[in-house]
């Protein structure tokens, strides 16, 4: 038996850490393949910094919305429906991730000025998806547990 069927904790008993750790693995491929993206767009491009994270971030959102919508459209949901599904399950996970990978390359010294080919660069951003997993796994665990976020998703597998 799970260990949070034990003991209460505030959060419904389909909120396991297991399934928040699978919800914010999903969140974490479609931030990272976008911020990835956008990272190397514009740093390829020799883009300014505020331009290149507004491409990354946007793209983070782009592709974390896309992949949740893809697979819900696939389900047998209409586009429609499944558009509204994806903001919800996804837009606080999606935002407290770039928010804190974010954060994290900003605040690293050099990693903005980095190019493609420095380890500085890479180290900064997997580093930055790393603290963000940390952070959003327990966002994530406690949105399921109030029935918000993944668990308007899992209605639909």
């Amino acid at each position: 038996m799970d260990h949070a069927m034990h003991h209460h904790t505030g959060t419904a008993p389909g909120a396991t850490w297991s399934m928040a750790i699978r919800a914010t693995l999903h969140c974490l491929l479609g931030c990272a393949v976008g911020e990835i993206l956008g990272m190397v767009i514009g740093t390829a491009l020799l883009w300014g910094n505020v331009p290149t994270m507004a491409l990354a971030i946007g793209l983070a959102f782009v592709f974390g919305y896309s992949f949740t919508l893809f697979a819900v459209v696939r389900a047998g949901v209409s586009l429609k429906a499944a558009v509204k599904i994806a903001l919800a399950a996804d837009t606080v996970s999606i935002a407290v991730m770039e928010l804190v990978d974010n954060a994290i390359i900003a605040l690293t010294p050099g990693a903005m000025d980095a190019h493609l080919s420095e380890g500085l660069f890479w180290y900064a951003l997997l580093g930055g998806f790393a603290v963000a997993f940390l952070v959003t796994t327990p966002v994530n665990k406690w949105m399921i547990g109030q029935g918000k976020g993944h668990a308007v998703v899992h209605a639909h597998h």
